[in-house]
């Protein structure tokens, strides 16, 4: 059996692209400097020749050919079978690159992501190239994204980025965090609210759908009410397709950490987040934003909908846990990072109140720090 085959991938891409191939473009990030952090601490950035990335392109699609191989071995005339599959992902002789095919043909293997954190670093002109060689390779894919970084993009030209979507780009990810120039220089994020702007105008103008990328909380509590405001300001201005919530986790080995040590940096409770969320999708106006919380971090994973038709569905849910007694609140959070609950309603489910309490019991019992710190300790987990 052939198992050399193999190609490069790099270490993250966002939860909406977990069903994407992922393509390595760029290796870690070329800022590398933002104070929460930790993803390519100590790695150094560098942009992948071209000759790299058609070869791990080619190796990928070789990969799906075995796969089809393997299928029709197996009797099952080149479909991707459950059976097919379980081989592909259980058989100890062939490495993760098949594991990862695998998965992306059982998610239908029509999109691909860019890695690393700032793929648009490489030359639209490289960029074209490795777009083209992707549809020659895989002409069912309907869709190519990647992260970017809100300073290279306020460099790109609309034209440059129009023939970016014309050759498959359809979508950026970018992390805005905040949209305030204080939080943005508190955290080093290494760009301004202008370049924000800047280049979620020129994204937008180009019909490539944007998606930035929000940390409630991210600006302690001396800044919690400038960055929910200044970051609508952001969104109001530039109208992007989505944004989506991080909520604020203190990484140990994050330069955020040291800032919390040394009493620079206060971090916001849960409560707290909830209410900067509440003032950030307050403060939005007249736009067309899809909001999305897909991440375990965010307590509150109903927070979700379109603008404006959804804000007052989205408003009510934080409302409702903010006018809980604050057992019930606690309750929530123990349940919600325990992983039992992802709704409100969940809380009132027969016998679930019953077992939180004696877990709270338990808890504030045997673990130093009680709720809270075992909360944390969960959360340690999910990074």
């Amino acid at each position: 059996m052939r198992q050399s085959v193999q190609y490069e991938q790099g270490p993250i891409r966002p939860p909406s692209e977990a069903g994407s191939l992922l393509i390595r473009v760029t290796r870690n990030c070329p800022w590398n400097q933002c104070a929460f952090c930790t993803t390519y601490k100590g790695q150094k950035f560098s942009r992948r020749s071209l000759e790299e990335i058609k070869a791990d392109i080619d190796a990928a699609k070789a990969i799906a050919n075995h796969i089809a191989e393997m299928s029709w071995s197996n009797g099952d005339g080149g479909r991707l079978t459950r059976r097919v599959l379980a081989q592909v992902v259980g058989d100890p002789r062939l490495n993760d690159c098949y594991r990862s095919v695998g998965l992306w043909l059982a998610s239908g293997g029509e999109t691909v992501f860019l890695q690393d954190a700032n793929s648009l670093m490489l030359s639209t002109d490289s960029l074209v190239e490795i777009l083209d060689h992707l549809r020659k390779t895989f002409p069912d894919l309907k869709r190519v994204t990647s992260y970017a970084r809100a300073a290279t993009l306020a460099k790109k030209s609309v034209e440059d980025l129009v023939r970016l979507r014309e050759r498959g780009l359809v979508r950026l990810h970018v992390g805005m965090e905040s949209g305030s120039d204080q939080v943005l220089k508190l955290i080093n994020k290494g760009c301004t609210q202008e370049q924000l702007i800047e280049a979620g105008k020129r994204v937008v103008a180009a019909g490539i759908s944007l998606c930035l990328y929000i940390i409630p909380g991210i600006g302690g509590r001396g800044f919690s009410t400038e960055h929910a405001t200044e970051s609508a300001r952001v969104v109001n201005t530039v109208n992007p397709a989505f944004v989506r919530f991080r909520s604020l986790y203190v990484s140990r080995k994050s330069t955020l950490r040291e800032m919390v040590d040394k009493g620079v940096f206060d971090p916001p409770d849960e409560d707290e987040i909830v209410q900067e969320i509440k003032l950030f999708l307050s403060s939005l106006g007249d736009v067309s934003t899809t909001i999305v919380s897909d991440h375990i971090l965010n307590l509150l994973e109903e927070v979700e909908g379109s603008l404006p038709q959804d804000r007052d569905k989205m408003l009510a849910v934080l409302d409702r846990y903010l006018n809980m007694p604050k057992d019930d609140r606690l309750l929530f959070q123990l349940g919600r990072r325990a992983g039992l609950l992802r709704s409100l309603d969940d809380l009132n489910q027969f016998g679930v109140r019953s077992r939180l309490e004696d877990a709270k019991a338990q808890i504030e019992k045997e673990v130093p720090g009680g709720v809270t710190e075992y909360i944390a300790s969960i959360k340690k987990q999910y990074i």
